[in-house]
């Protein structure tokens, strides 16, 4: 996948939306990161829709921000595909888990976005408002724009949840039964909330960077806990 990532970072969505389009067609279904890298594919085409049209009040703030927050996603697979141990802790349990048999698709697509909400975007928020000026504790308007994502999110949730969940249906009752009890450990409006909340913990600590810095650490690391849960096998191999 190296050849595919060594584009970014990228500066328009388009040119996202060619990477992970690459990555849709070159990951077979066995790998776990393709059901995360297609949901995120349909969510970044609802989005580029969403920019060209009256849904956000600054649509410069929201394209920055999805291209910022694509990139993370980029640099992420050029450290960490040949070593996982090289990427960083939130995402190490889906890269080393991404082949293993017993995990079903909705939970590597849950573990792609617990990785890529909790750790990446607080960090996408802060860069931006560093680029574009404003200050995340304070800008109403651009948190009502990164708020109302959330429907579109949920909605493309919902096209796509027939397709990941491929797999689930006619098995054992008690197994899907698991895959619904790891499904409702996540739910993404909290997610993205807390991030909110978190880019503001880190743009406030902007003057105490060591402090800043274990902060984010401890994020990345409690992500991939919650990651490592997300992916507990659930008995047979579904995917």
């Amino acid at each position: 996948m190296l050849d595919l990532v060594r584009a970014a970072p990228v500066s328009t969505i388009d040119e996202v939306l060619s990477i992970m389009t690459a990555l849709d067609n070159r990951l077979p279904d066995s790998d776990g990161l393709k059901w995360f890298n297609r949901l995120y594919l349909q969510v970044t085409r609802s989005v580029r829709d969403a920019v060209a049209g009256p849904a956000f009040r600054d649509v410069r703030f929201m394209s920055e921000l999805d291209i910022v927050f694509a990139n993370l996603y980029f640099a992420m697979l050029a450290a960490g595909e040949a070593d996982a141990s090289q990427a960083p802790p939130a995402w190490r349990p889906l890269l080393r888990m991404r082949t293993r048999p017993g995990i079903v698709r909705l939970q590597f697509a849950l573990a792609g976005m617990n990785a890529h909400i909790n750790r990446d975007l607080p960090q996408g928020i802060v860069q931006v408002f560093e680029t574009l000026g404003g200050d995340p504790t304070s800008d109403h308007a651009r948190r009502q724009d990164f708020d109302s994502v959330n429907d579109l999110l949920e909605r493309v949730e919902a096209e796509v949840k027939t397709e990941i969940s491929v797999g689930l249906v006619g098995r054992v009752d008690t197994v899907a039964g698991r895959v619904d009890d790891i499904a409702a450990m996540w739910k993404v409006r909290a997610a993205r909330a807390a991030a909110w909340t978190n880019a503001e913990v880190l743009w406030t600590l902007r003057p105490a960077p060591r402090i800043r810095a274990a902060f984010l650490d401890t994020l990345d690391k409690s992500t991939g806990l919650a990651g490592r849960g997300l992916l507990t096998p659930v008995g047979l191999d579904l995917v």
